[in-house]
């Protein structure tokens, strides 16, 4: 990969998101109102559950609206990251394509791309741990903040995906839906897997080692290396199967 190009794809890919101003301020503001509703409709009665992810699977005993502030952060990162990540690639495909002719290398501008959302995954997940803090004291705030980056990485690599493998972009916003909704917006809930029949099944979806981390970094003394670990083994799967995609597309227009 040539240094000076990767860098040029990089700051440009940056300069085409800051410049979309209403993008930046719904990053802000999405989360605000997902946590703003927690606080407003749950109570804080003390609700048991398992940390499945561990060993010993203990059972812990939280507040309702703690679980649920946890719950809608890794959420609200989640879904925001994997919508970002798709528009990446989507966005401008026409000119994605001329740099390709140009002599740019399909993998130096997946990197650039790659490193832009790199950047807005770091600064999305301290905004939401930081505001979910606010709203309700975690018990280490920088691992859970780490926790959130996973998911967002996790998300983010399968929005590139995602967006590698479907052209169309009403089809890949409805791919992105399938999942995320399915999988961070529903069936991570620690309180709907509590009583969730079939629970293997939940344990394979993508969004369960990064909810499992950031349940533990919030409530817990456990460590949390092994859950994060596994969540960026499987962002690293989604991160190459979208490099492979993107590359044989990319390269057809040499």
């Amino acid at each position: 990969m040539n240094p000076d190009r990767l860098k040029i794809s990089f700051v440009m890919t940056l300069r085409m998101l800051l410049r979309r101003h209403i993008v930046l301020l719904l990053l802000l503001v999405i989360p605000a109102i997902f946590l703003g509703i927690v606080s407003l409709t749950t109570s804080d009665r003390p609700l048991p559950f398992r940390l499945a992810s561990l060993e010993e699977e203990p059972v812990v005993s939280i507040p309702e609206e703690g679980i649920h502030f946890v719950f809608f952060a890794v959420a609200s990162v989640g879904f925001l990251l994997s919508f970002l990540a798709l528009n990446l690639i989507q966005n401008n495909r026409h000119v994605t394509r001329r740099l390709v002719l140009c002599g740019y290398s399909p993998t130096e501008l997946l990197t650039s791309k790659l490193a832009a959302l790199l950047v807005f995954i770091l600064l999305v997940s301290t905004y939401v741990g930081l505001l979910t803090n606010i709203l309700y004291e975690i018990d280490h705030l920088w691992l859970f903040i780490f926790s959130l980056v996973s998911i967002g990485f996790v998300y983010g690599c399968y929005g590139l995906l995602a967006g590698s493998l479907i052209r169309g972009e009403l089809e890949g916003i409805l791919v992105i839906v399938l999942l995320v909704n399915i999988d961070v917006g529903w069936l991570q809930n620690p309180l709907f897997y509590e009583g969730a029949q079939n629970q293997e099944v939940i344990r394979y979806l993508p969004a369960y080692f990064p909810s499992q981390a950031s349940l533990i970094a919030a409530f817990t003394d456990y460590g949390v290396s092994h859950a994060i670990g596994s969540a960026y083994l499987y962002g690293a799967g989604f991160l190459l199967l979208s490099l492979l995609i993107y590359y044989k597309t990319m390269k057809t227009y040499r």
